[in-house]
């Protein structure tokens, strides 16, 4: 089996409807996917239906955007929660409503630089998407300020850049917690991914852990080799789930689906540990 636990859809910043991301994993030969949009599940219900038709288990998850007391950067993979939680819905949308506010800041600040409207980003956001940097990326992109988004990412998007601005996001120990009480099995998204910014330390880790953490996303293309040596100590320590995903985005990030995979245990593992919603088949 081929099990691809982290991909994207337009529902966030993906590029695919969530129907036409589970056809794209039937053609890449996938068994099992994941559909894990930052801080929403609106793509379950789409997926699943596809998920049916073309013959790829659908679980359903989500990534939540989480931030540490020091300002890092976190992202929290739940699978299986129960997407009507009230504790996790209520700090979800918190951090959904930050992101537009954010957004808007953002725009506002690149528009004294450069040929940018809200109008302009708001075109790259499908309906009822979870808005975020990437849209505001494809928007220049379009302006033609930028090639594609890993440029606009590394330059006038990156969080060192003056047009930055933060928003609001939980507390990685408390997303654990919150998916945990909504029967969720929550693991930490490409810990050592430290081209993207900052990484955590150890502290942070165990506190995760403490809180209920289950498993390390290790297999990532941007965890760097001594990186996830590090990762599997933890994991062997602790007792944690190895996983290993694509975090697919369409178009808009060159991940292939299945580029890496989890185990069939581990996945069972998962199925087994989740209570909160089913894996569709």
């Amino acid at each position: 089996m081929r099990i691809d636990l982290h991909a994207h859809s337009n529902v966030s910043d993906g590029t695919q409807a969530p129907a036409e991301v589970m056809a794209s994993a039937a053609e890449a030969g996938i068994d099992v996917l994941a559909l894990t949009d930052h801080d929403s599940t609106d793509g379950w219900a789409e997926a699943a239906l596809a998920a049916r038709e073309c013959g790829v288990a659908l679980v359903p998850g989500m990534e939540i955007s989480c931030r540490t007391s020091e300002g890092i950067s976190v992202h929290l993979l739940s699978y299986l929660h129960d997407p009507e939680h009230p504790g996790l819905l209520e700090e979800i949308t918190k951090a959904k409503d930050a992101r537009y506010t954010r957004a808007e800041r953002m725009v506002s600040l690149l528009a004294e630089d450069y040929p940018l409207t809200w109008d302009d980003v708001i075109h790259h956001v499908a309906p009822g998407a979870t808005l975020g940097r990437p849209h505001i990326a494809d928007a220049l992109v379009a302006a033609g300020v930028v090639e594609d988004r890993s440029e606009a990412f590394s330059s006038i998007l990156t969080s060192r850049s003056r047009y930055y601005v933060q928003h609001y996001a939980p507390d990685p120990a408390l997303a654990v917690e919150l998916v945990r009480a909504a029967g969720g099995v929550p693991v930490f998204a490409h810990p050592v991914a430290s081209a993207r910014g900052r990484i955590v330390g150890e502290q942070t880790y165990h506190e995760m852990i403490d809180a209920g953490l289950a498993g390390l996303e290790i297999y990532h293309r941007d965890n760097p080799e001594e990186g996830r040596a590090l990762l599997h100590k933890l994991a062997q320590r602790h007792g944690l789930l190895v996983t290993g995903s694509s975090d697919y985005h369409g178009a808009g990030k060159p991940n292939l689906l299945g580029e890496n995979v989890t185990s069939p245990e581990v996945f069972a593992r998962i199925e087994e540990l989740g209570t909160g919603s089913s894996v569709v088949r």
